[in-house]
């Protein structure tokens, strides 16, 4: 009697929607410290505790360091997606960016990332994947709509020039990760990343700030909230997609943060969440199936 083979669960299926779900909740760690902590201060502790982490891990299980040419690549690409990234888009935040309008200015980033993977890296994209971006920035728009305040005093010239140089950042670090990273082991190539983030954050931080933390119980529980779920967790999983798949594809995913960050703010603070935004929350699920089939879908017609 002949038995049908075992088709195994394709565990990394569902690594796109873990990473969602993992990244959509940073700014519960954001949200929660920013009154009692500046935050170039607050990430530079973050980062520093996150790279001695994966430096002893990466020791302990004897994981390979890359060569002194690649370490470069890693300590720049760090640079960029964790340091600026980061550091400007939670700079901005604590100095009067209203979230929704950081939230649409970051979600450009996927379109940056398609106009640069496509002369970097090869990467070619269709009219219907183009359209599935712009729908997904749409989508976010409605997202963010009901929190869209274009609060003056919180908009300014810095403010907004901290948003656009996070969101190129990200985009260039992106790209980096798929070109000199893609075969580096994660442990270490994690490890050098969170340094040379760590080393920009503070020395912006030694320059502008005073480290002035106050560690109660809500501080605590956002450091390791983002050291252990973010850091560890949800980045890993960016990198480990971006290694498996296209670029530009991967950052259509970020169009989905809103909306999940919507949903966990509903249930743990107990914002509101109106008919718009569960509107835009299908409209990003829809831009995002488009991108990520968008191949297989021109290829059907």
């Amino acid at each position: 009697m002949n038995s049908s083979p075992r088709v195994g669960i394709n565990w990394f299926s569902f690594a796109p929607m873990v990473f969602v779900a993992l990244w959509s909740t940073g700014f519960i760690g954001s949200r929660l410290s920013a009154p009692y902590a500046e935050p170039l201060s607050f990430l530079s502790i973050r980062f520093a505790i996150v790279a001695a982490l994966l430096v002893i891990a990466s020791m302990v299980l004897k994981a390979k360091w890359p060569n002194r040419k690649i370490c470069g690549w890693a300590l720049l690409t760090g640079v960029f997606s964790q340091g600026v990234y980061l550091g400007g888009v939670f700079w901005a935040i604590y100095y009067g960016m209203p979230a929704g309008v950081a939230a649409l200015i970051t979600a450009l980033q996927p379109l940056l990332v398609t106009v640069l993977a496509g002369r970097t890296l090869d990467e070619k994209s269709g009219w219907l994947q183009w359209s599935g971006l712009f729908i997904g920035l749409f989508g976010v728009a409605l997202v963010v709509w009901p929190k869209l305040t274009f609060d003056a005093q919180g908009i300014t010239p810095i403010t907004l020039a901290a948003c656009f140089i996070a969101t190129v950042s990200i985009t260039i670090g992106s790209i980096m990760q798929k070109r000199f990273l893609n075969d580096v082991d994660m442990r270490t190539g994690n490890a050098l990343q969170f340094v040379g983030g760590g080393l920009v954050v503070l020395f912006a931080a030694l320059a502008t700030e005073n480290f002035n933390i106050v560690w109660n119980g809500d501080v605590i529980f956002a450091m390791g909230w983002l050291i252990f779920v973010l850091s560890f967790g949800a980045i890993s999983l960016l990198y480990l997609l971006i290694r498996r798949g296209e670029v530009s594809t991967v950052s259509s995913l970020f169009f989905l943060v809103p909306a999940v960050t919507a949903v966990v703010a509903y249930f743990m603070f107990d914002e509101t969440l109106s008919f718009i935004q569960l509107v835009g929350m299908a409209v990003c699920g829809g831009a995002v199936f488009i991108v990520t089939h968008s191949k297989k879908l021109q290829a059907a017609k």
